[in-house]
């Protein structure tokens, strides 16, 4: 009974040897770790404080560098890794459900499939409610996201970056002001 177990203990060794050698070879054939894109994720408001009793737009923006691209929230291929977005809001406050930007569809060397990617700037965007009867001062949020990049020829592991969203609350009747209007719009608010 003991050689059994012994021999059943060692071939799983031996699978499990096999598995992480496939799986390392697979990345290091499709994306050496040292060529992974340098995507830069910040996040901006709408204006440089919110009120309480309102509702602040928000973004994401991933700019991804010429010659590659990430990966949709809906990608074509059932391979391709998706880009998702998790926002982490303070106790009371309700988060809206992450606009994604319209993706490209390409078809590129190393796949057969056409794929839906983000190429150059993609601009994710959400509301967040601040109740009426929230504390004033600094609020934080959390961003998670994770997306996988590649370019023409290899696709990298996926990767997951947090990006932290500070901005101060205010009371009802102080005035803000609207910033990154590119994103956002220029419209005037009190």
């Amino acid at each position: 009974m003991r050689g059994k177990t012994l021999t059943r203990r060692i071939l799983s060794l031996f699978f499990a040897a096999a598995l992480l050698l496939v799986s390392s070879n697979f990345y290091a054939r499709r994306a050496p770790a040292l060529l992974q894109p340098n995507i830069s994720i910040n996040g901006f408001f709408s204006t440089d404080r919110v009120q309480r009793g309102t509702t602040l737009q928000a973004a994401l923006v991933m700019d991804i560098p010429d010659g590659f691209h990430v990966n949709s929230s809906r990608p074509l291929s059932s391979f391709s890794v998706p880009t998702t977005v998790k926002i982490e809001a303070p106790r009371g406050m309700r988060v809206s459900a992450v606009s994604f930007p319209r993706a490209v569809v390409r078809k590129l060397s190393f796949s057969n499939d056409q794929l839906a990617v983000y190429e150059g700037r993609a601009v994710m965007r959400f509301n967040i409610i601040v109740p009426a009867n929230r504390e004033m001062g600094v609020m934080e949020l959390r961003a998670r996201i994770r997306y996988q990049s590649c370019n023409d020829e290899v696709c990298f592991p996926p990767v997951t970056r947090e990006v932290t969203m500070p901005i101060a609350v205010v009371g009802a009747n102080e005035a803000v002001k609207r910033i990154n209007g590119n994103l956002f719009g220029g419209r005037r608010r009190r």
